[in-house]
């Protein structure tokens, strides 16, 4: 999917291409913007909509890059214009969801234990600027390389390496601090 060439999708309608973005990345996507927004509900409605602009704008796509690539930043654009916009600013939208899942197969104290450091890491990860947030989370979440990391956030190398280090040291002093007191 993601090594889709000019001929590759000449073969496919728009709507073949998009439903394959849809069923390779769809739930990528929706983690990608829950980084952002922190809110399951709000990420699946972004979620759709970053799906139907990508819809919209399949037509134009100059594969100057690859089709995940292309997604990715018109999810990171879409997200961020949502953190801009007055209902962000303004309406709150309640979600209880739990963002991090357990994985089975261990005991219940240690899928307990494992929850809360799970939900501690992710809480100490959202306290992150955004620019170092969304660093660690193509890292390490989504096993992006330094170049696809810059070619996503359109950024340089050296920007996306200094952000990561950024980040992770910022990262590290939240989890002493709460470690500590």
């Amino acid at each position: 999917m993601e090594s889709y060439l000019i001929n590759d999708t000449a073969k496919l309608s728009n709507e073949a291409i998009i439903d394959e973005l849809m069923q390779h990345y769809g739930e990528d996507v929706l983690k990608l913007v829950m980084q952002y927004v922190h809110n399951n509900a709000v990420a699946e409605d972004l979620t759709q909509e970053i799906f139907v602009k990508c819809y919209k704008a399949l037509p134009s796509f100059q594969y100057g890059s690859s089709l995940k690539t292309w997604l990715w930043r018109i999810a990171i654009n879409h997200s961020k214009d949502y953190l801009k916009s007055w209902y962000a600013k303004n309406v709150e939208a309640k979600d209880d969801e739990v963002f991090m899942q357990v994985e089975s197969g261990t005991s219940v104290e240690q899928e307990v234990i494992q929850q809360q450091e799970d939900d501690n890491l992710v809480k100490a990860v959202m306290t992150l600027p955004v620019k170092y947030r969304e660093v660690i989370y193509l890292c390490y979440y989504e096993d992006q390389t330094m170049k696809e990391m810059a070619e996503i956030l359109q950024i340089s190398e050296n920007t996306v390496k200094t952000r990561l280090r950024k980040g992770k040291q910022l990262l590290k002093k939240h989890l002493e601090r709460e470690e500590n007191g």
